[in-house]
């Protein structure tokens, strides 16, 4: 109970390790040791006998415990590992009962040997299960983090609003990966002429709010308050400084989609950094939507982003419990499948690949239904002409639906990240994903034809 209150690095934590595994642990061993006559297992079989019976039952047993645990909750083949690793090791409590038995006359030296036995392999088998376990449950749940990655998650969430602050912190703590924990970033631009002492107090609340926000997710956003002549400038500056992965904006309840926002400043964004954008405007709470439509262009596949933004878009259905619907064609929806089996969510694909239909999906969005468009660049991939008029469409016939305009990243030398497999950096920043990343890519590499 008091762990919590012992600081890791401290010294006091030091001292209790010490003393721990330099004094305590080892009498431990040597004096269990000690207990055990070696030579009543070359003397008969009993002890050897009685030594393999309590050693099969005890194993047996908690394995079984596992096993009901996993079927009755619904865990992972990882959990049941875990779970069997840290319950099967049997040794103080046990070898203390035994001792009791063994002095009031009531259990035999053959017993005190076997139990002796029994604890020696069943923490043995439980070290290596439990690490086993907890291995494999790393990679599901996307936690193994690479330390020779290239690319760290960073979030930049600039906020300019109160009124928007909430949502878009909230947004980003759904959409990052759970090590994640110190790498948000929570940016506010003053105009480097005519600043005034309110609105260094109005951004300094801006930025305590956001603080506060993530401290409540057990997650430190970092706040940063640059002076700019204009946003764009100020945001790609501190994306260059602090080498940011994602940028999460967000537009007024009461703000239209404009050309001039997606021209200049999403437009300036995604030429001069190498970061996924997301747009996201909130008419109701994040907790509050049931089910998010993802529509995915054609060819989205073979650009160098799609690991990436998919990854975010997995994060979001899984923190959310919302149900996510992808409207794909058949070869993305295929992969989705493969990757739904290792990393299920609750989800369902519908083949969609006209976009010169897109209003269609306007039947499909009502009350609680939010909208996450997967958008890209001209003359990339998966680019297409519609998309040119997603913003008059959202306006017109969403504007009462939570939406989210995604721009992955966008590489500036292939279309098709299938010639990129052989990219060390490449490579790594997908495997910085986790199990995540290397779930897809090898259904990317399933899926490639030239393989």
């Amino acid at each position: 109970a008091m762990n919590k209150l012992i600081p890791h690095i401290s010294p006091l934590m030091n001292r209790i390790d010490f003393v721990g595994n330099a004094i305590f642990i080892p009498i431990f061993l040597i004096s269990v040791g000690m207990l055990i006559d070696y030579r009543a297992f070359v003397t008969g079989f009993e002890t050897i006998k009685v030594a393999i019976v309590m050693t099969v039952v005890a194993i047996s047993a908690k394995f079984l415990a596992a096993w009901a645990t996993q079927k009755i909750y619904g865990y992972s083949n990882a959990e049941r590992k875990l779970i069997f690793g840290l319950s099967n090791a049997q040794a103080a409590a046990t070898l203390a009962a035994v001792m009791v038995g063994h002095r009031v006359g009531l259990l035999d030296d053959n017993i005190l040997n076997g139990t002796i036995v029994m604890i020696l392999v069943t923490c043995t088998i439980a070290s290596f299960r439990a690490q086993k376990g907890a291995i494999d449950l790393s990679f599901a749940e996307g936690n193994l983090e690479d330390e020779n990655t290239l690319t760290e998650e960073r979030i930049l969430i600039p906020i300019a609003n109160k009124d928007t602050l909430k949502d878009l912190v909230e947004l980003s703590l759904v959409i990052k990966s759970k090590t994640n924990t110190q790498d948000l970033y929570a940016l506010n631009i003053i105009k480097s002429t005519g600043t005034t002492p309110q609105a260094e107090k109005e951004s300094l609340k801006l930025l305590e709010e956001a603080v506060r926000l993530g401290a409540g997710a057990e997650t430190v956003i970092q706040p940063l308050r640059r002076y700019d002549m204009n946003v764009l400038n100020g945001i790609l500056g501190i994306v260059k400084k602090y080498a940011i992965t994602d940028v999460v904006m967000g537009l007024h309840v009461k703000q239209e989609i404009s050309e001039s926002f997606l021209g200049d400043l999403i437009e300036g964004i995604l030429e001069k950094t190498r970061s996924t954008t997301f747009v996201y405007k909130a008419i109701q709470p994040l907790s509050t939507i049931r089910k998010r439509l993802v529509i995915i262009p054609p060819n989205a596949d073979k650009e160098i982003g799609f690991p990436f933004w998919l990854s975010k878009i997995w994060n979001l259905g899984r923190n959310t419990g919302a149900k996510l619907s992808f409207y794909a064609t058949n070869d993305i929806l295929e992969i989705l499948k493969q990757i739904n089996k290792t990393h299920p969510i609750d989800v369902d694909f519908k083949e969609f690949s006209d976009w010169n239909d897109f209003l269609v999906l306007s039947k499909e969005v009502g009350k609680d239904v939010g909208l996450i468009i997967v958008m890209s660049r001209l003359r990339k991939a998966s680019y297409h002409e519609t998309m040119k008029r997603v913003p008059d469409y959202i306006n017109k016939y969403f504007k009462n639906t939570n939406f989210m305009l995604l721009y992955p990243v966008q590489s500036a030398t292939t279309d098709n990240y299938h010639n990129d497999m052989a990219n060390a950096s490449l490579l790594a920043s997908i495997r910085n994903l986790g199990g995540f990343g290397e779930a897809l890519l090898s259904t990317v590499k399933k899926s490639d034809p030239s393989e």
